[in-house]
């Protein structure tokens, strides 16, 4: 039996693998050139909650790019796959909540716990192309989420210098070494509650196209096949 077969038998992997990646993600930002563009000042946590959007492919470096307490006021939606369990004991060791679902599975039962989690003031962290694509198209969730919480939409880009892309669906970014990583935070957007299925689907190309800019203003561009 192969080892990926092996690895993906394990139901729930031990809490204590996860270590070794989140303490060299650690050491690499402390060598590497970091920026924070906040111009609206959302990291105060008087300004909190927040829903951020965020490309799945920048996730490598989202959550060592956020202070402590920003981090600790966090909750990251995420898939309830098998990769979305690696990723959830990732952010765990950041000291980032998680709320498992996402629009394909578990879907209702991840709205509840987002909403639980806003109410509480904290923010919900979404992967709006998670977890399988297509690449850089806008689920419908944030927008809902949004709708029903009054809660503004936060597009967040995290901007790499120079990186590889992965052969994954994603084209998943690695910074190379020395790469100046830019944390860059948009501006908040207000969704309108109520919204018919046509709202829905307009605030829902709104959101896309104000995250796709914020890319492109990092210099971070999207790619040109959507």
């Amino acid at each position: 039996m192969g080892l990926k077969r092996q690895i993906r038998r394990i139901r729930k992997p031990p809490v204590w693998i996860f270590a070794p990646l989140v303490f060299f993600l650690r050491l690499m930002k402390f060598c590497m050139n970091t920026e924070v563009r906040d111009p609206n000042g959302c990291l105060n946590t008087e300004t909190y909650p927040y829903i951020t959007v965020t490309w799945h492919n920048r996730l490598l470096f989202f959550p060592a790019m956020f202070p402590a307490y920003a981090r600790k006021k966090t909750v990251a939606m995420i898939s309830a796959s098998r990769d979305g369990q690696y990723l959830a004991g990732i952010v765990g060791f950041f000291g980032i909540g998680v709320v498992r679902g996402s629009t394909s599975k578990r879907g209702a039962a991840a709205l509840r716990g987002a909403i639980t989690c806003l109410e509480s003031g904290c923010n919900v962290s979404i992967t709006p192309d998670g977890p399988r694509g297509p690449k850089y198209k806008m689920s419908r969730g944030p927008v809902i989420l949004a709708s029903k919480t009054g809660i503004p939409v936060l597009p967040i880009e995290v901007a790499y210098s120079s990186y590889w892309e992965a052969g994954s669906w994603d084209n998943f970014r690695i910074p190379k070494p020395w790469a100046k990583t830019t944390l860059i935070l948009g501006d908040p957007i207000e969704i309108p509650p109520d919204l018919s299925e046509p709202e829905i689907e307009e605030w829902r190309r709104l959101l896309e196209q104000k995250l796709n800019a914020l890319c492109q203003s990092g210099s971070g561009a999207v790619s040109s096949e959507q």
